[in-house]
């Protein structure tokens, strides 16, 4: 008997959309919880095969960035289930991380059903309210562990984020986004699913170095309103550029790690840099992408891409 196949019930339906800080119920992955043993969870999170944003990679995979969602989905519901952290709090993520296998990522002729063993761990209060915790994750697909990631997130009163941000509450994206790279250097076939810019609407970079582009109209990236860009967003150009940088367009993303030191401003330029790659074994690259905005380094993502043309990929 598989692990899914003994928690069938994990897959019925999607949670709550407030659970996982989400607005369209399209965008729900998680789908149920269970209690395992001491701060362990069994969540069941559903991939499509067709998804409007996160779609099918190069006609054979599951996008993995899949995997990234379904961990910040989990970390959310658990920490409102399992810690008690009231909606309305803010969630502060510091660093998030996934690997997956290639055979994890492989498309079937129905949607993935995946079970992530979550340990919530790291769990620090402040007079009895959760101020940050931290999520291990294994995740399985039909009995098979498939791959792995992590997340460390603070939390904050909405009164203390209202403080913190001060007039960058209320912020939105500053005018027209920069124009975009060309969809088919990132994998991508329409301009507005493409997160990287070039300034002075020059053809494109072959250094590594872009904008960050930041459309709020997009129903994905931007779910709902906010005062910031996404992580997920900043995860998706970091993919990008790495796809671009590599020449790749097609290439299939097996690992990201990503450290966010301080927020992504909505209405400053930002400047992603991709460093020069690193080869490793069957097909894999891998190089580190930078965020700089208002003379420092906002984020860091390592990104890990599986060359799908390659002999042994």
């Amino acid at each position: 008997m598989t692990l899914e196949n003994g928690e069938v019930d994990l897959f019925e339906r999607t949670v709550p959309r407030w659970l996982v800080h989400r607005a369209a119920v399209s965008e729900v992955l998680i789908t149920g919880v269970r209690p395992h043993r001491r701060d362990v969870y069994r969540v069941g999170a559903q991939w499509a095969r067709g998804h409007s944003y996160y779609g099918p990679i190069g006609g054979r995979w599951h996008d993995p960035m899949l995997l990234g969602e379904s961990i910040r989905q989990a970390g959310l519901l658990l920490a409102h289930q399992a810690l008690g952290i009231p909606q309305g709090q803010a969630f502060l993520t510091k660093s998030t991380s996934f690997e997956i296998t290639e055979e994890g990522a492989r498309l079937a002729g129905a949607p993935a059903n995946v079970v992530l063993e979550v340990t919530l761990k790291d769990i620090r209060c402040r007079r009895e309210h959760v101020a940050s915790f931290a999520c291990d994750v294994l995740a399985h697909r039909d009995g098979t562990l498939i791959g792995h990631g992590y997340a460390a997130t603070d939390c904050v009163a909405p009164a203390v984020y209202r403080r913190l941000r001060g007039e960058r509450a209320e912020t939105r994206p500053a005018g027209t986004p920069a124009p975009a790279v060309a969809p088919e250097l990132v994998g991508r076939t329409r301009e507005f699913d493409v997160v990287l810019g070039v300034p002075g609407g020059e053809a494109g970079n072959d250094q590594g170095v872009h904008l960050l582009r930041v459309d709020a109209t997009h129903p994905v990236l931007f779910d709902h309103p906010v005062d910031h860009v996404p992580g997920m967003l900043v995860m998706e150009a970091a993919r990008q550029a790495a796809l671009a940088r590599l020449g790749l367009p097609h290439g299939l993303l097996v690992g990201c790690d990503a450290s966010f030191h301080r927020y992504v401003e909505l209405d400053l330029p930002c400047v992603v840099s991709a460093s020069e790659p690193t080869v490793g074994e069957l097909g894999r690259r891998s190089l580190t992408v930078e965020f700089h905005q208002g003379g420092s380094v906002a984020g860091v993502c390592t990104v890990t891409v599986l060359d799908t043309e390659a002999p042994d990929a």
